[in-house]
């Protein structure tokens, strides 16, 4: 009996291990495949910022297509936001059996969305942008870092990512209570993409948000920028759920967004942020930077911030009058001294910061001029409202400067090793290490940071001796069963409280028989899943593969053995993975040890043609690519008809081909249009044109 005993525990033993190890392993894929995808994202708009330096359109046309690929991110004025997204223009049906809302918000209103969205009831589009215009003047009048005491309420709870996942937010309320004014919140950003209620998430927390200003508080994540949108989903969704007004709420959307506060601080002791922080992270200037003018964190305005250069450097006295930067005769350039008069004492602080406002802004107008920007383009902002009573004597920070300090807070990531890198996984942010955590809170006298921004097991996870907490709300994020949610409850005494759970109807409705091997029928359901997209991923770069891999066949045999089989695969994906120990997941056994690749990328190749007339390697290229190629159309796609001209999309292809340096034939490009346009009505449908290919899954 006790040798049994001893045999069946390490039978058990073996069966969690190898459990844990599967588990393992599809973590790895999944996160490296979602990675390797906003790198594209971050490769992709570099590629449009270098357009946007380098390239000379050779026509009219040419120069329109450029140009409506960036224009929509632009901001509007102020009086021409108000006039483009009138909602009071727009008249509600009596018809209409949906929620309705009258400013100012009361909690019954917020308890009549809940009840509409469980329904799958939908907002009107009226009320929509009447909520957004009542949020963004709220917004407006919010610092870049909010203060949250415990003092008012028991307890702060803190929320991560929840990406479009409403059931998430429907079960943290259910579980922890709705908002009020004894229950504060603080959601941490990421609040759309990827799940398909972004929009129905953002309504009920901006009503909350109206509702208990004092006790509900938003950060900006890294998806709360529109041309991550294009990519992600949200973009897709508004115009599905509003085809008529959806061009409205998008812009309004976005202008919201880039009002949303930068971080939240609880009792001046815990800071809370999206991605992270980097050894330049500086509050101070964080407080103060003007953040609604980075619509879009991802792009910088390069032509723009050279034409402020010397502006900056005049007010921070680093060049001579008359010299350049090497000290040789310079054209005539900016100054910040009066033309007329002589400067008033900076004894008088009060007379002199209204004489320094007042020659900023003509100085500035007089660039305008110069540069010949017209009244109607959205304006840069003036050193007038960066200069108050108290930072007079404080220097201006360059744009680049301000852009990296928001970059580096949305989009970083804690790493074991000491120092600070740059973030090429994800492409943008960078890698912080414990020594800059613990001079980070050493400088500003916290106890510790909650941050999200990436997807953890348990729904959390403390790293660098317990200081840095990361806190992910979307459970089931890659699949259903991959992961936990969690929220992070904080009193007075700001020791963590959490809660995880899992939003999932499936495990809900399983017999207790059925319960007992779900463990193992979930990890061997979300293990398909990864192994499916690492294929597809494989798939994507046939080519490269075959190149890779007949370097080490070099007596052409087709044959290579596994162990270079891991090596090529790596060399080509770079997706860090264990290849040998995925193998038997992906290659079928050999008894020489030896792989006829040519064969198994056929096999490959079988999985995911769809379409036997469109050649093989036209088909890798859109699989490969076909993320990016849907960013650039929806960026061309400026009504977001989902309809582009037979000219717009050669022009598109052309595009794409140079960034990712594929080489297609005009015929070829012609012969793909032709066989889109099912209907024969001159444009192309791109929601068809995916589906056709089985790139995307049809949104509901």
């Amino acid at each position: 009996a006790f040798k049994a005993a001893v045999l069946i525990q390490q039978w058990y033993r073996r069966h969690v291990a190898r459990l844990e190890m599967r588990r393992r392993c599809t973590w790895r894929i999944f996160q490296s495949i979602e990675y390797a995808c906003e790198q594209d994202q971050i490769k992709l708009h570099n590629f449009f910022s270098y357009l946007m330096d380098q390239f000379t359109p050779s026509s009219s046309k040419e120069r329109d297509f450029i140009s409506r690929m960036f224009i929509s991110g632009e901001s509007y004025k102020e009086a021409e936001l108000e006039k483009y997204c009138d909602y009071e223009s727009i008249e509600v049906p009596d018809s209409y059996t949906g929620p309705r809302l009258s400013f100012p918000l009361l909690p019954d209103h917020a308890t009549a969305l809940l009840e509409a969205f469980q329904q799958k009831q939908q907002l009107h589009a009226r009320y929509v942008l009447n909520l957004l215009h009542e949020t963004r003047k709220h917004l407006k009048q919010l610092p870049n870092i909010s203060h949250v005491s415990t003092c008012y309420s028991e307890e702060v709870t803190v929320c991560g990512d929840l990406h479009g996942q409403l059931d998430d937010l429907f079960l943290i309320f259910y579980k922890n209570g709705l908002p009020s004014p004894s229950k504060s919140y603080v959601f941490n950003g990421d609040f759309v993409d990827r799940g398909k209620q972004s929009l129905e998430i953002l309504v009920i927390l901006f009503t909350f948000l109206l509702i208990y200003p004092k006790e509900v508080h938003l950060n900006r994540g890294n998806h709360e920028d529109h041309m991550v949108n294009l990519r992600y989903g949200f973009t897709k969704e508004v115009m599905h759920k509003y085809k008529v007004h959806g061009k409205k709420i998008l812009r309004m959307f976005q202008n919201v967004f880039c009002w949303l506060p930068l971080a939240t601080l609880i009792d001046q002791k815990v800071l809370i942020i999206h991605g992270g922080i980097s050894d330049t992270t500086d509050l101070d200037m964080l407080e103060k930077i003007q953040r609604d003018k980075f619509i879009s964190v991802l792009r910088m305005k390069k032509r723009k911030e050279s034409s402020r250069k010397p502006e900056i450097q005049a007010i921070n006295g680093e060049r001579k009058s008359g010299t350049d930067a090497a000290g040789n005769e310079a054209a005539p350039r900016l100054s910040l001294q009066p033309q007329s008069g002589q400067a008033p004492s900076t004894a008088n602080r009060l007379e002199f910061s209204r004489w320094l406002r007042q020659t900023v802004q003509e100085q500035m107008d007089t660039c305008r001029r110069l540069m010949d920007i017209s009244e109607s383009e959205p304006e840069e902002p003036t050193y007038s409202s960066m200069v108050s009573l108290k930072d007079v004597d404080e220097p201006c920070w360059t744009h680049q400067e301000e852009w990296k300090q928001i970059l580096d807070i949305l989009w970083s990531d804690p790493m074991p090793q000491e120092g600070c890198r740059e973030n090429k996984v994800r492409g943008g942010g960078c890698y912080f290490g414990p020594d800059v955590t613990e001079k980070f809170l050493e400088k500003y006298s916290l106890q510790f940071l909650i941050r999200s921004h990436e997807c953890k097991q348990d729904g959390y996870e403390f790293c660098h001796n317990r200081k840095v907490l990361t806190i992910f709300s979307a459970s089931n994020y890659y699949e259903i069963g991959s992961n936990r949610g969690a929220y992070v409850k904080l009193g007075p005494d700001l020791i963590p409280h959490f809660i995880q759970y899992q939003a999932n109807k499936t495990a809900h409705t399983l017999t207790m028989t059925q319960r007992q091997g779900f463990p193992v029928a979930l990890i061997s359901r979300v293990e398909e899943s990864a192994f499916r997209a690492l294929r597809e991923k494989l798939f994507a770069h046939t080519s490269a593969l075959i190149s890779a891999f007949k370097a080490y066949d070099g007596d052409n045999t087709g044959k290579i053995t596994l162990s270079n089989w891991a090596t090529a695969v790596e060399s080509v994906l770079r997706l860090g993975l264990p290849w040998r120990m995925l193998r038997p997941q992906l290659v079928r056994s050999t008894e020489d040890n030896m792989l006829e690749y040519k064969s198994w990328l056929d096999d490959l190749a079988m999985e995911q043609r769809s379409q036997e007339h469109i050649q093989s390697s036209l088909l890798e290229v859109i699989y490969r690519n076909r993320s990016n190629l849907e960013t650039i159309f929806r960026i061309i796609d400026r009504d977001h008809s989902g309809l582009i001209s037979f000219e717009e999309f050669q022009q598109t292809w052309k595009l794409f081909s140079s960034h990712m340096n594929i080489e297609l034939t005009d015929d070829g490009i012609n012969d793909l249009v032709r066989s889109i346009d099912f209907n024969k009505d001159g444009n192309i449908d791109f929601n068809e044109f995916l589906e056709a290919f089985r790139l995307v899954k049809q949104c509901p």
